[in-house]
């Protein structure tokens, strides 16, 4: 049975959406990096931090779904 891990690679390179999807997860990354270097956040900032968390979170529960479907529909098409 494939890993998690290997079935986004197939997807990295079959799915358009599942790029992009990782991509914006890894801009976001890349954001919330930026931000955290910061001793101090302005209220701003700080809403901005929770925003991008957020953000960042629907983007990879996204892509945990697009493996799942992957997966299951792999289950399906496995000869019984």
């Amino acid at each position: 049975m494939l890993t998690d891990s290997m079935i986004a690679e197939r997807l990295h390179q079959s799915s358009h959406e599942f790029r992009v999807l990782e991509e914006a997860h890894h801009r976001l990354d890349l954001e919330l990096i930026q931000l955290q270097k910061r001793h101090v956040l302005t209220p701003a900032e700080e809403l901005s931090v929770k925003a991008l968390h957020k953000e960042k979170l629907a983007k990879k529960d996204k892509m945990a779904e697009l493996i799942r479907v992957w997966r299951s529909h792999e289950l399906q098409a496995a000869p019984q």
